[in-house]
């Protein structure tokens, strides 16, 4: 993510803001002046309602012009940090699962929110206030270099000094706000990993530790805070004494040279009004070169997380990868598959195929080794195997969610290294173990994955998932608001409407990763009709330890240590494979089924 590119798209509005600034800051320098010819009308005994007009007239220009200069960059800064948050909340959507799951979400969230804002208004106002502040002082140095350049010399060695000692500050002030900036961070992945997981810590009676876990955190915050906040504090006391050494210095010599007569009043009352005006411009410098830095410490955290690597959706990008077919957008309606009897002697066109397919999380661990299979277009196909077998990995893969590091995986017969991850996504529906939903109602959790679907659709899917009776009893139906990951329904609920959320997208091939591993016996009956029912429209692939769901696939896939051991049928499978025979014998027994 690119925040200079940002900025750019705004510059029209900063432009006129900081034009705004200059003008006003104009009119203020004026106004000195002005006092000056004003006291001298009145000691020549001159008419004073010209120097009266011009200096009222430069009081409402200057209000008025410093009002807009604030409203525009105040409303540049919220623009820029809408875009910067609307980019990185897409980036972070779209970035590469195994990137973005070694981020601690606390901290992305604080990236994502409070950096942004730091990073943005401060920015734009800070950078702003400088161009302004920097005109004030030269425009002001230059005029009382008019009036005394004596006086002048004075008055900047007594700044020179604490603006350097304001400088140093403001490097301190950025190493201190980068530090703090991360503290929240980790008080904010903290925060959400015990939030993410409160029933477990409540049962554990890990309430105690876990805040007492907080607070060290939140104490750390605090304490990098207070640093940022007292070398900030430092900065205008610092410019204060420089300023009122200046004033005095310039009070007492210019006092001594008008009554000398080498001075006149006039100029040294222009000339310290010039030094009251410069030390609001010269403080509000240093603070904003201080602002700045938190800023720059604001825009790195920023710029690091619009670093994650994207997912790549390129349409047939490889040499030789199959042209892509008529594409719907998610969203649109698309029309059903018919059911078909399959022919005996015909051979099923594959929906799914792996080719030597080798995969590995982490360098020198495989996870899957060698794999080659392939899934009619029809029918129900179950895989079994072992926990760690590599189950899970198959249905990654066919998302892509991870790559393959070599093979092949295809789906409707076409590398999915070539086709666009929307038109991918939208041939395969993928129902997780958990189930997870968001946040709102049932219907915008049914229709996520196709928001376009019509009443009947809708009605067709929660039949199929046993969900219709449920949903005609809530006094809210559809409408019924859910909690965060779907709080409000049981586990075999969220799990329903995660199949039926499916169901309604109409894809191609279905994976389902262990649906009825939360389902009472009779809704798994029910469910397991929706899946026969399904299965005669598309390929439904199903990871599954129950022996009721594994006899009733066409045809069973088996798993052992990343590699596919076998595939046959129940039968075939229980005559001539011994692990196929242990694990169905270990499932006959856990479900007090004669073997």
């Amino acid at each position: 993510m690119n925040l200079r590119e940002i900025v750019r798209r705004h510059r029209a509005l900063l432009i006129a803001g900081v034009g705004m600034g200059l003008v006003g800051a104009a009119a203020t320098l004026a106004q000195p002046w002005m006092l000056g010819r004003l006291i001298e009308a009145v000691s020549r005994e001159e008419s004073i309602a010209w120097p009266i007009t011009f200096i009222a007239l430069f009081f409402v220009v200057d209000a008025a012009l410093g009002a807009g200069h604030a409203y525009a960059i105040g409303r540049a800064g919220e623009n820029i940090a809408f875009d910067a948050r609307r980019v990185l909340g897409g980036r972070l959507l779209r970035s590469q699962i195994p990137h973005f799951s070694r981020l601690e979400h606390g901290d992305v969230f604080a990236r994502t929110v409070s950096d942004t804002s730091v990073a943005c208004l401060i920015i734009a106002q800070a950078l702003a206030q400088v161009v302004t502040s920097v005109f004030m002082v030269v425009g002001g140095v230059v005029l009382m270099a008019r009036l005394d350049w004596r006086l002048l010399l004075t008055t900047v060695g007594c700044l020179g000094l604490a603006s350097v000692a304001a400088l140093l500050l403001a490097r301190r002030v950025r190493v201190a706000a980068l530090r703090n900036r991360e503290e929240i961070g980790a008080f904010g992945s903290g925060l959400q990993r015990v939030l993410g997981a409160i029933t477990t810590v409540k049962a554990s009676r890990a309430e105690e530790r876990e805040t007492e876990e907080l607070a060290g955190l939140a104490d750390r915050a605090r304490r990098s805070g207070i640093r940022v906040a007292g070398f900030s504090a430092l900065l205008t006391p610092t410019m204060n004494v420089g300023t009122q050494l200046s004033l005095a210095v310039v009070i007492s010599w210019g006092m001594a040279r008008v009554a000398t007569g080498s001075l006149s009043p006039a100029d040294l009352t222009s000339f310290v009004m010039y030094l009251f005006y410069l030390v609001a411009p010269l403080v509000m410098l240093f603070m904003s070169i201080g602002q700045i830095q938190q800023g720059r410490a604001a825009v790195q955290r920023v710029t690091e997380l619009g670093a994650v690597p994207q997912e790549e959706d390129e349409a047939a990008a490889r040499p030789g990868a199959a042209e892509s077919k008529e594409f719907k957008e998610p969203g649109e309606s698309k029309e059903p598959r018919e059911p078909r009897e399959r022919e005996s002697d015909a051979e099923p066109a594959p929906a799914v195929g792996f080719e030597g397919v080798d995969f590995s999380y982490q360098e020198g661990v495989p996870v899957l080794r060698n794999v080659s299979f392939t899934v009619p277009d029809r029918g129900l196909t179950a895989i079994v195997g072992s926990s760690g077998a590599g189950k899970t990995t198959l249905f990654q893969l066919i998302e892509r969610f991870h790559r393959p590091d070599t093979g092949t995986v295809r789906v409707g017969g076409r590398d999915i290294a070539g086709l666009r991850l929307a038109e991918l996504r939208s041939m395969v529906g993928y129902v997780e173990q958990d189930a997870p939903l968001l946040r709102g109602t049932i219907r915008e959790n049914l229709m996520y994955a196709n928001p376009g679907a019509d009443g009947t659709e809708v009605a067709r899917a929660l039949r199929l998932a046993s969900l219709d009776g449920f949903v005609a009893e809530l006094p809210g139906g559809l409408d019924t608001e859910l909690g965060e990951r779907g709080a409000g329904l049981s586990g075999g609920q969220r799990q329903r409407l995660a199949i039926a959320r499916t169901l309604l997208q109409r894809p191609e091939v279905i994976l389902l990763d262990e649906v009825t591993a939360h389902l009472d016996s009779d809704t798994e009956a029910a469910l397991r009709d929706a899946i026969t029912e399904a299965a005669r429209e598309c390929a439904v692939l199903a990871i599954a330890h129950r022996l009721s769901t594994i006899v009733r696939a066409d045809r069973i896939i088996v798993m052992e240590e990343g590699r596919v051991r076998a595939i046959g049928t129940h039968q075939e499978l229980m005559e001539a494979d011994e692990v196929y025979r242990r694990l169905a014998g270990q499932q006959f027994a856990a479900e007090g089924v004669p073997a």
